[in-house]
């Protein structure tokens, strides 16, 4: 007799992570070119002599940093292994096998994964034409099934970022007990005044959960560390489902460092939008169909051409995360890096 396994995993789609192959330039995982600063590095270094003891569970440290800074009250905060273990919990803690979570579709490409695992139905709403989320779509997917909507801004892959009175409608319409996770993996990368801070909402309305990650801005992505924002019940309904000890002690520490080094780190942040100005109009000069992006990538809208223009990046020792059918998301390095992919993108249209 062979071990049973659940038939439906059969047909659970793998995450597909951004490839890196030797010699290649890698712009296909929205990682932030440049390392952690000595001053993270030093913290990652004495963190490092201590990891024969189990990390603080609770992340005790990392919370009151957190909740200095943010200005929300320590019981109001969860700490996850990278926001999306955050979206995975949110979901346990949620749903049942008789609830539905929506979300965007194309959006990041783990809810559909989170969804089928945690046995809940998955409702998927499309895009608009300019590969914006459909907030109202989304608002009338909504059944008494409902117990979870993602709203991801700005959108992984497309890069748009939803503005205030849209969004403030879109939760108008959402029931009170239906949770709203803004997740907001790029919100440092945001410059349009109109795009609002998730913590304001999650001030004022009690079903908004904020996520936020150390991958990105903070360049962390190997450490894993994310957090959310919600109210205490939420929070603490995140704390019962957390795998105990899944956020190490070099990633605390390496998170700490981090938010007392913010200032510096995030000022990379505007050398990253200006070189994102810079790409897309070229791209669009060129003739590529690429939507505003508020992220650290621009998507170039493909179709059926995504494969062989993933296939001529590599081609030129450049790789980029193609969606098959859909287009590609390239993240945006350094104007060096950048140009080497932009003389791909070039030569791919001769």
């Amino acid at each position: 007799m062979s071990v049973r396994i659940r038939p439906d995993l059969d047909r659970l789609p793998g995450y597909v992570p951004g490839r890196t192959v030797p010699g290649a330039i890698k712009l296909a995982s929205n990682e932030v070119s440049l390392g952690p600063l000595p001053s993270v590095v030093e913290a990652i270094t004495r963190a490092g002599t201590e990891v024969n003891r189990y990390p603080d569970t609770a992340a005790s440290a990392l919370v009151e940093r957190l909740s200095e800074r943010l200005e929300v009250a320590p019981g109001r905060l969860a700490v996850g292994c990278g926001s999306v273990t955050l979206c995975q919990q949110l979901v346990q803690a949620t749903c049942t096998e008789a609830n539905e979570v929506i979300f965007a579709w194309r959006s990041f490409e783990a809810y559909p994964i989170i969804a089928q695992v945690s046995n809940a139905r998955q409702v998927r709403v499309p895009l608009t034409a300019e590969y914006t989320l459909d907030l109202p779509a989304m608002a009338a997917a909504v059944t008494p099934a409902t117990r979870l909507v993602f709203v991801c801004t700005p959108n992984n892959p497309t890069g748009p970022a939803v503005r205030r009175a849209e969004l403030e409608r879109f939760l108008d319409s959402v029931p009170s007990d239906v949770v709203v996770v803004l997740d907001e993996a790029y919100r440092e990368f945001v410059t349009d005044p109109e795009v609002p801070d998730g913590l304001e909402l999650a001030r004022e309305r009690d079903n908004v959960v904020v996520l936020r990650t150390f991958s990105k801005a903070y360049g962390l992505a190997g450490l894993r560390v994310g957090y959310a924002v919600a109210t205490p019940v939420v929070a603490e309904a995140l704390r019962k489902v957390y795998i105990p000890f899944s956020v190490n002690s070099v990633a605390q520490a390496a998170a700490v460092a981090s938010l007392d080094a913010a200032d510096e780190l995030l000022a990379r942040c505007q050398g990253i939008v200006a070189e994102r100005e810079r790409v897309r109009s070229e791209l669009l000069s060129l003739g590529y169909e690429v939507p505003e992006t508020q992220a650290n990538f621009v998507w170039l809208a493909l179709g059926e051409r995504t494969e062989a223009f993933n296939e001529h990046c590599l081609d030129n020792k450049v790789v980029v995360r193609a969606f098959a059918g859909d287009g590609a998301r390239v993240t945006v390095s350094t104007p060096e890096e950048n140009d080497v992919f932009l003389a791909a993108a070039r030569s791919f249209l001769s």
